[in-house]
């Protein structure tokens, strides 16, 4: 099952340069949105941004388009294979980037934005897709985690590179260098990675057969319940990237320190994630998953505690949203993979559907709370925590009867090859 799915003369390349490669593609997503951050006020003041929180609009622009796109990335791919379908979007995202870097105006910038979110798009969508082609359960969680861990290490340096580009550069550069950063990564997939899309797999684009697909995963009672937790969950995430400038440089009065305190909060998630492949094979998808939402859930609401008594410091705040991200990455993964466990045959489309949901949804939510910013981090902690206790009651509605369940069985998928192991 596993050789079918590499028939295009391309030399498979090893676990760790897939993994690697896999993890660059998403990462692209991670530095148009972390990188932008430290720029964020110098933005507002070349491009005459009136209100600090419309400045958010950078961000949410940017969601709102990855999310617009995800329905069609999936479902070409799944007619046509991941390759070239991966290939048009990373180079519609270079070209955007560049029009972003470009950009006389807010509203040009913000259509870039959200161009270069719908070009993004295929990698989220054909990431989770291609790992879908060639894993199962907790094979597929475990590469999956060693996707993310890669992945989340792109927070720490982002914010970081961000403000070295300033040092030397306006913030158009940034722009520039996305774009160069998705050349590298065009060439690198088009000359390595092979078309991993099984060909008994392949489906028609015909209206009726993509609608059954859609419909089928909104009717799958996994699908929909464990993205309907993500969605909620992903509000958190969003919520964070959205105010965490304001809440350094306003809120705490600390912005010289904006991208160590980014990497200090984001360094945990990629720990989690490395832990996750780790651990998920001897536990399960089940009980890591579940109990690191269990976890999310009771820290924010020990951070909403220390808020509320008037304890919250810039100390104890990258603490406990350390703590926060590290949940989110463990439970992240998993419930990204239980979203998938039963989509094998439309794995493309499936990805895309549950990628709208989650990314529409918490791009919506996530906005509310970031617009509610008042010179204190209270709307955004407290709003976490609302999210993580809501993303929890979602599992626990989705699976009562198998929350914490272990690993139900050892034994490798057959298409799982050994050097992924």
């Amino acid at each position: 099952m596993f050789d079918s799915a590499f028939q295009d003369g391309v030399k498979r390349p090893g676990a760790r340069e897939m993994t690697v490669m896999l993890a660059g593609l998403m990462a692209l997503n991670a530095f148009a949105i972390d990188a932008m951050i430290p720029a964020l006020p110098d933005i507002g003041r070349s491009l005459g941004i009136a209100r600090e929180n419309d400045r958010q609009l950078i961000v949410i622009a940017y969601f709102l388009g990855f999310a617009s796109t995800q329905l069609v990335w999936g479902p070409i791919s799944d007619r046509f294979g991941r390759k070239p379908t991966l290939a048009i979007g990373v180079a519609l995202y270079g070209l955007f980037a560049l029009l972003c870097g470009f950009a006389g105006s807010f509203p040009l910038l913000i259509a870039g934005r959200a161009a270069m979110g719908a070009s993004a798009a295929v990698t989220r969508v054909l990431v989770i897709a291609m790992v879908r082609d060639l894993f199962e359960a907790e094979a597929m969680a475990r590469v999956m985690s060693l996707v993310f861990m890669t992945f989340m290490l792109v927070p720490v340096l982002a914010p970081n590179i961000g403000q070295l580009i300033l040092l030397v550069a306006s913030w158009r550069a940034i722009f520039i260098v996305l774009g160069a950063y998705a050349l590298i990564m065009l060439a690198w997939s088009w000359l390595r990675l092979p078309e991993t899309l099984h060909p008994e797999f392949r489906r028609s684009l015909e209206f009726q057969s993509m609608g059954r697909a859609m419909l089928e995963t909104l009717r799958d009672r996994k699908s929909l319940g464990y993205t309907l937790a993500m969605t909620v969950s992903f509000s958190a995430l969003i919520a964070y990237i959205s105010s965490i400038q304001q809440i350094v440089f306003d809120a705490f009065h600390e912005g010289r320190f904006i991208g160590l305190v980014f990497a200090s909060i984001a360094a945990p998630m990629a720990v989690a994630s490395y832990l996750n492949s780790r651990i998920v094979g001897r536990f399960g998808l089940r009980r890591v998953g579940h109990t690191a939402s269990l976890a999310l859930a009771l820290i924010t609401a020990v951070h909403a505690m220390v808020l509320i008594t008037g304890q919250e410091t810039i100390w104890t705040f990258i603490v406990l949203q350390g703590l926060t991200m590290g949940s989110f990455a463990f439970a992240s993964s998993n419930l990204g993979t239980l979203a998938m466990e039963n989509m094998a045959p439309i794995a493309g489309t499936a990805s895309s559907v549950q990628g709208v949901v989650s990314t529409v949804g918490a791009a919506a939510i996530g906005f509310v709370i970031g617009q509610q910013f008042d010179g204190t981090p209270g709307p955004f902690v407290i709003g976490t925590a609302l999210c993580a206790t809501g993303g929890f009651i979602l599992i626990l509605l989705t699976e009562p009867k198998r929350l914490f369940a272990r690993i139900e069985s050892r034994e490798e998928p057959p298409c799982v090859p050994e050097d992924f192991g």
